[in-house]
């Protein structure tokens, strides 16, 4: 395994002053199995004003991550024992929220997308420069807030109850199939916003690429006459040229 550090830049860097708005004696794990860029790691981020842990399997990384409170983790995608990926996917099921940055010689576009996907929340390819892993950690402990679960959202008179999975307008109780309640649920969260056809084959249809089908054109129609039809205002608008988009007027 390639120590994945950029080594040009070990006799460059400075440690930064701690970011505003980020407290500091920060906790940090780090999970990786090479010694020397877990070395390399912990020595920038000490000397940065973080407190470190480090172990070098993914194992222990699982269990020093449900045991301990950290701020951020910087997990390796490629360990012995539980592979990176694994670790994370285990956390996330385990309701462990805290922020992921995985590191990895796994560079290509489908290596981040697994990585993001199985609860990561950024992804640094090997070799890397500390400067980047560090200014990268720093944003993920700005952005760390207590999650706030939304369980309903609300449009005018249209209402969606996430958990009893209802849609309801205007009191009405409206009847949708799993496929137009996803569809539905994904205009809502970005409602008064334009979205385009690619946001909504990736979010509701989970398709990279287009299937050259009217598959969105037919499920909007649907959606259209369940929750637009026999009220005075009309909710979902199509954008010609751009895509649709869920507003009041």
């Amino acid at each position: 395994m390639a120590y994945g550090i950029n080594t040009g830049e070990a006799e460059n860097w400075e440690a930064a002053p701690f970011p505003a708005g980020v407290r500091t004696a920060m906790r940090i794990l780090v999970v990786e199995d090479d010694e020397k860029t877990a070395s390399y790691i912990v020595k920038g981020l000490t000397e940065s004003g973080y407190t470190v842990d480090a172990v070098g399997d993914g194992r222990n990384g699982l269990f020093q991550a449900t045991d301990r409170e950290y701020d951020v983790l910087v997990v390796d995608r490629m360990l012995p024992g539980l592979d990176g990926l694994a670790l994370v996917q285990a956390l996330r099921a385990a309701k462990v929220g805290t922020p992921v940055l995985f590191l990895s010689a796994l560079s290509q576009v489908d290596d981040r997308v697994k990585g993001l996907r199985a609860g990561g929340d950024d992804y640094l390819a090997k070799p890397f420069a500390f400067s980047e892993l560090l200014a990268r950690i720093e944003a993920l402990a700005r952005r760390r807030t207590d999650p706030v679960v939304q369980t309903k959202l609300a449009l005018g008179g249209l209402e969606m109850d996430l958990i009893e999975r209802r849609v309801k307008r205007d009191g009405k109780l409206i009847e949708l199939q799993p496929r137009e309640f996803k569809l539905l649920e994904y205009l809502m969260r970005h409602a008064g916003q334009v979205v385009t056809r690619t946001m909504l084959l990736e979010g509701v249809w989970d398709y990279h690429f287009d299937p050259q089908t009217n598959v969105i054109d037919v499920h909007i129609s649907r959606l259209r006459q369940k929750i637009d039809k026999g009220f005075d205002e009309q909710l979902l608008h199509t954008v010609r040229g751009a895509g649709y988009c869920i507003r009041l007027g």
